[in-house]
């Protein structure tokens, strides 16, 4: 058992936690765990965006975290309000989840800017969590961190655009003609500072009226960030099946990839730490880890830890028979074992759910052997 786990937080409800935390989506993903009984996070690795979004509606009651690889998808929509980003926030919404994107940033801090908040992608708008990989060294999150930082300013107040087009009403259609040259004289907008109205007339030498083909007005305000935001695209009938809890809050968290579970990976014990020290300088923005284990260990240490290559024996077979790798590098470990005794917080499954015959009741089976882990820890 990793001493880590020894740590007071390892022993504390998700709800205690919540109370505790320091970063509002950490604070926000403890009580979505307390609510829904889950600590699972489903790793959709698939290549099509409907397969993600029926992914993401299927599985979406079972888990608190939805991972995504949003390079995988090869039609993905990068529209920002339609697209395949602001779908999967819709059923975040509806579901009870988080959207992580894996995408272990790995480069110097301008770029990794770029890549988050740019492009064509826009990572930051539509997905709560990211994670980087630290081997450029801190700064990379120092980089992270200020965009994140400037982004949140950004949204304190959105510009919604009205337009609406229509026919005008009968008596604006009766222009008024010079005398001598029979030109429709043009109405002069209203300056009423709410936008113009935009004519377009056929004039005709033979005396006919000119026709209107339409009208625009387009109108801009504000409206405080607390409000339903356009990527999140919720209509009225969208059923909010977890209605004991809010959207999600609008800052945005990071985690650092700290340990790997593929076999022979190079990240040491001095690489660990310098995760660690570098949480600890960016509470207000890294939630915690990716690893194998809780990496909690000062006093003042309240982050979370979610850990890849979780997996279940075949349900006839007792859970504590030896998993074999994926042949690819990969290694297994049962929930039982990193949520019980590594006292890691949320684990990611993929293939185990994924390949599935039902991946619906699959799910299920994952969630229930985690969180009766993590009740196990609590009461031992």
């Amino acid at each position: 058992m990793s001493t880590n786990t020894q740590h007071p937080v390892t022993t504390s409800s998700y709800s205690t936690r919540a109370e505790k935390a320091t970063h509002p989506l950490s604070e926000y993903l403890f009580r979505l765990m307390s609510i829904k009984h889950s600590n699972l996070c489903l790793s959709a690795d698939v290549s099509t965006a409907n397969q993600l979004l029926h992914l993401a509606d299927t599985i979406g009651p079972s888990i608190v975290v939805l991972k995504t690889h949003y390079d995988l998808i090869n039609n993905w929509d990068y529209h920002p309000t339609t697209g395949t980003g602001s779908k999967l926030a819709r059923l975040a919404r509806r579901h009870g989840f988080l959207i992580f994107e894996d995408r272990k940033f790995g480069d110097i801090g301008n770029t990794v800017q770029l890549q988050y908040t740019e492009g064509s992608a826009r990572i930051i708008e539509w997905s709560h969590i990211t994670n980087v990989n630290m081997i450029p060294g801190k700064a990379v999150v120092d980089s992270l961190h200020g965009a994140a930082v400037r982004w949140r300013e950004k949204k304190k107040y959105e510009v919604k655009t009205d337009i609406s087009v229509g026919t005008p009403r009968a008596e604006s259609v009766n222009e008024e003609y010079d005398s001598e040259d029979g030109a429709a004289k043009m109405p002069v907008p209203e300056e009423n500072g709410s936008g113009s109205a935009l004519d377009a007339y056929v004039h005709a030498r033979d005396g006919r009226k000119a026709s209107i083909v339409s009208v625009t007005t387009v109108s801009q305000h504000f409206e405080p960030a607390n409000s339903p935001r356009n990527w999140e695209n919720l209509d009225e009938e969208d059923e909010v099946l977890y209605p004991g809890i809010e959207g999600a809050p609008l800052e945005r968290g990071l985690l650092l990839l700290a340990q790997m579970s593929s076999k022979g990976n190079f990240m040491t014990a001095d690489y660990t730490n310098a995760c660690v020290e570098s949480a600890r300088e960016h509470k207000s923005y890294v939630m915690g880890f990716i690893s194998q284990e809780s990496l909690n260990s000062e006093p003042e240490d309240m982050f979370m830890s979610m850990t890849p290559g979780c997996q279940l024996p075949p349900e006839e077979d007792d859970e504590n028979a030896p998993i074999e790798g994926d042949g690819k590098g990969q290694q297994y470990n049962t929930p039982r074992k990193l949520i019980g005794m590594m006292g890691s917080d949320v684990v990611i499954v993929g293939r185990g759910i994924i390949k599935a015959a039902n991946p619906r009741a699959e799910a299920e089976r994952y969630r229930r052997s985690a969180w009766e882990a993590y009740e196990g820890r609590i009461t031992a």
